[in-house]
């Protein structure tokens, strides 16, 4: 299968080099790791055993690769507004593109302009930074939920899922892709959001009681906007508890939003809270916390990005 991968961050990274080690034809759109990456290739330190690829096929402009039968987004969903510009050249007749995003509206987004018998979305469960450029660190977890947005055909996703399966992951076809992307908010809204607020590690929030009881009660605020949305599969009432004990396990770990936030990139801001908000408000869902949060985080973002537009 011929891959490419927009948005070559950790996520981008690190799945595009499973996939080409699984012998997939992967080629990897590169900003800042270019230089890097065409010169010494790219390494992976994973908890699941180190590896290099020596030869990685790069290129700084969507044209130079061309269409693919897949393209993998991996974009900071603060960039969707660059989707045109990046995809477009690589979509043919039969082209695929499965967003791995965090947050909503992704899809949509992507639909709109391409096509929504075309999109698939995953839920990336990934624990991943990047430091040196051409290095990525997998630091655990990897488990990627895998749907169809509207209409894209059921053995394609079976197949993209079984490329992932080959290169060592954990890659589940689920048919409720709305239900997976609201279980992986229940972790991301309150951990990215307070983490990049208080820039503290998840396991300072873990080991202080008043903290890990906020995110208690930020994850309940957002498991009922979540189960007011007509899903197909409910969100469990446990489903706190056992995300609070899976993340006492991740040890001093920082999320992608702090990180943004500590090098001054903007941050995902309306993916992740501002759109959930809207959409807990319009099923009249009360989320006294979330909203604070969504609030604290646009005032001391410096672009002023928050997404604000799409809060009732």
């Amino acid at each position: 299968m011929r891959i490419a991968v927009v948005g070559a961050g950790a996520l981008g990274l690190y799945y595009g080099a499973v996939l080409q080690r699984a012998g997939e034809d992967v080629a990897f759109l590169l900003r800042r790791d270019y230089e890097a990456i065409m010169a010494t290739g790219l390494t992976v330190r994973s908890i699941n055993g180190d590896f290099h690829l020596a030869s990685v096929r790069g290129a700084r402009r969507p044209e130079e690769i061309g269409p693919v039968d897949l393209v993998i987004v991996g974009l900071k969903t603060f960039a969707n507004e660059h989707f045109s510009d990046l995809i477009t050249p690589l979509v043919g007749a039969g082209t695929y593109i499965l967003t791995l995003q965090n947050g909503l509206g992704n899809e949509e987004a992507l639909a709109d302009l391409f096509g929504a018998e075309r999109i698939m979305g995953g839920v990336a469960f990934l624990c991943a930074n990047r430091d040196e450029p051409g290095t990525v660190h997998h630091l655990g977890a990897g488990r990627i939920e895998l749907g169809a947005f509207a209409g894209a055909l059921a053995d394609r996703v079976a197949e993209v899922a079984a490329s992932f399966v080959r290169g060592g992951i954990d890659c589940r076809v689920v048919n409720d892709l709305r239900a997976a992307r609201w279980r992986k908010l229940v972790w991301n809204i309150p951990y990215n959001g307070l983490c990049a607020l208080l820039d503290q590690s998840v396991d300072r929030l873990q080991a202080f009681y008043p903290t890990r009881e906020l995110v208690r009660a930020i994850m309940g605020e957002v498991i009922a906007a979540a189960n007011a949305q007509g899903l197909n599969s409910p969100i469990e009432a446990d489903f706190a508890d056992r995300m609070l004990l899976f993340t006492d396990d991740m040890g001093v770990y920082r999320p992608s939003m702090q990180l943004d936030r500590t090098a001054g990139r903007p941050l995902e801001i309306d993916a992740i809270l501002a759109r959930p908000l809207a959409a807990g408000t319009v099923q009249g869902i009360d989320m006294p916390r979330v909203r604070m949060l969504f609030a604290l985080l646009s005032c001391v973002v410096k672009d002023g990005t928050g997404g604000n537009s799409v809060v009732a």
